[in-house]
Formats: structure tokens, C-alpha cells, sequence
């Protein structure tokens, strides 16, 4: 695909990406450590994560299968731009081919949707065990779960396909720099000389329906696992239940809110924030939560808690001399 100037008769094949403009070189060089330091450990726990529910058979169920799932998709989106960032604040290597920044485009948006669909996954699998505890099994079977895992994968493939291509048709001229560290939709639609509408149009739409959609799911589940929980006899069954809800809660809080204030400040507050503010909260949206949510599961889960400190023994073990 290749991104037409209207100001000259070449092709556009390349494009520069600026990072987070504003910053100096020393707050540019500190915000890059920390941001890899971020990195580094949210691939470790997501990683960590990953192989100890896939080693444990005893995590082999619903609950751990979306667990799993969260991991590897926090993998993935946070690599999707970090690397690239790094090397923007490091080595200046800010320059793209449009192939790999409309690839990039296409996974950093389809990694988000998927972020948000097993978060909805994870608030049925908590609905149907503290409303139905004596079906859960049989209701979240293998098969079931594939067929959630399916549904998740193929919403995000049908509403993010047509962005790539609805950016490639736009004619662009002057400027090759994308006022951003990644190949942001919008940030890419503005270096555009064409109507922007549709594009902007499709990108609210998109985003809007996704995000208004998902938490109206997670708060449907919630506000029926509320009301099993209060009809619970005890203080401690009610206690224990919304135990098992707090991990999920605090990860739909951390995904979420700079989801929320990276999406209204990009439309709709250029006025508010500086720019360079805006590129910072889309990228601990991608970042963060990918970092946060290996430490809240690891630490409020009673059962990977125990599996860790299972393997840790199991190693000493083995590593002492006989």
C-alpha cells in the first residue's frame, strides 16, 4: 500500500514518527528508561503468567483459560509499539515504511478490542461462578470457551480490517511526519490533505460502540453478581465472593481510565492538554495495564500465588547439592 503526495508525482513510501514531541533530550532519554523498565517486567510477569497456567494443571479451567488469554494479548500489544518508540528516543530511528506503519496500526487497534473483549469474557466467567457455582463447569465448557475466544478474535478482525485500508486511500501531502511515537489512526488521518470525516467518523463509531458496549456488559454482569452476593447467608460466603471479583475489577479500572482520557483528549481536548500529553496517555494505555495486571493477579489469586511459590520450592530443591 502506498500513501499518494498530492504536492509531487512521487509516492509516499515512508513516514517519520516524531515520538512524544516536546520533550528535551533528558526527559526524553528518562521517559524511554522508564518506559523500558516497564516494558521488560510486563513481558517477564505476562510471560511468568502465561507458563506457569499453562505448566499448573490444576489452572487448567475457565477462569485461568481467559487469564492466559489477557497475558499473551498484553505480550503482544505492548510490543506492538515499545521497540519502535525505544528506538525513536534512543538511535532517532523514527522512520517507517507505510507497509509497517498501517501494520502496526492494524495490531496496535486489534490488540486493543481484544484487551476489551476478554475483559467482558472475564466478567461472564465471574458472573457464572458466583451465580451458578454448581453449573460452572459444565456451563464453561472447552468448547464453550473456544467458541468466546473465537467470538473475541473475530469482532476485532471485522471492526479494525477496514482502518488500514481506509487510511491507504487518503491522498497526503507536505509534511511525512506523524505527530506521534506510533502509528496512531488519527494521527495518521491528520497528515491527510482529503476529507477526513468518514475516517474520523468510523474511528468514534468504532471505538464508542466498543467501549460503551463492553462496560455495559461488564456492568450487567456485575450488577447480577451484586445481587447473588446479597442474597448469600453469611458475611464471609459474601465476602469470598466479591473476593474473586476484586483482581478483574482493578484491571477494568486500569484499562479503562487511560483508555477514556486517551480517547476524549485526543478528539476532543486538543484544547485542554498539550499534544505531547495525549501521545503520553495513549502509550500508558498500551503500556501499563500490560505491566499492572501480571502484579494484581499474581498477588490477589490465592492459586497462582500458590503455584508460584510451588515452582520456586520445587527449584531449590533440585538445585541443592545432594
Amino acid at each position: 500500500m502506498l500513501l499518494i503526495s498530492n504536492t509531487s508525482s512521487h509516492t509516499l513510501s515512508s513516514l517519520l514518527l516524531a515520538g512524544i514531541p516536546g520533550l528535551d533530550q533528558e526527559g526524553g532519554l528518562w521517559t524511554s528508561i522508564i518506559f523500558c523498565i516497564v516494558y521488560i517486567f510486563a513481558v517477564l510477569g505476562n510471560f511468568s503468567i502465561s507458563y506457569i497456567i499453562w505448566a499448573e494443571k490444576s489452572l487448567h479451567g475457565p477462569m485461568y483459560f481467559f487469564l492466559a488469554m489477557l497475558a499473551i494479548n498484553d505480550i503482544a500489544f505492548s510490543s506492538s509499539t515499545v521497540p519502535k518508540m525505544l528506538g525513536i528516543f534512543w538511535w532517532s530511528d523514527g522512520r517507517i515504511d507505510v507497509t509497517s506503519c498501517l501494520t502496526q496500526m492494524f495490531f496496535v487497534h486489534f490488540l486493543s478490542m481484544m484487551e476489551s473483549g476478554i475483559l467482558v469474557a472475564m466478567a461472564y466467567d465471574r458472573y457464572i461462578a458466583i451465580c451458578f457455582p454448581l453449573r460452572y463447569m459444565s456451563i464453561l465448557t472447552y468448547v464453550v470457551l473456544e467458541k468466546i475466544a473465537a467470538s473475541i478474535l473475530v469482532r476485532a478482525i471485522v471492526m479494525v480490517v477496514p482502518i488500514p485500508f481506509m487510511v491507504a486511500r487518503l491522498h497526503y501531502c507536505g509534511d511525512d511526519v506523524v505527530l506521534h511515537s506510533y502509528c496512531d489512526h488519527m494521527a495518521v488521518v491528520n497528515m491527510a490533505c482529503d476529507d477526513k470525516e468518514a475516517d474520523s467518523m468510523y474511528g468514534i463509531i468504532v471505538a464508542l460502540s466498543i467501549v460503551s458496549g463492553d462496560l455495559l456488559l461488564i456492568g450487567l454482569s456485575y450488577t447480577m453478581i451484586l445481587r447473588a452476593v446479597y442474597k448469600m447467608p453469611s458475611k464471609d460466603a459474601r465476602k469470598k465472593a466479591l473476593g474473586t471479583c476484586v483482581s478483574h475489577i482493578c484491571v477494568i479500572i486500569i484499562l479503562y481510565t487511560p483508555a477514556l482520557f486517551s480517547f476524549i483528549g485526543y478528539r476532543f481536548g486538543q484544547n485542554i492538554l498539550p499534544h505531547n500529553v495525549h501521545i503520553f496517555l495513549s502509550n500508558v494505555y498500551i503500556l501499563f495495564p500490560a505491566f499492572m495486571n501480571p502484579l494484581i493477579y499474581g498477588v490477589r489469586t490465592k492459586q497462582v500465588r500458590e503455584c508460584v511459590l510451588k515452582m520456586v520450592t520445587h527449584n531449590r530443591k533440585t538445585q541443592r547439592p545432594k
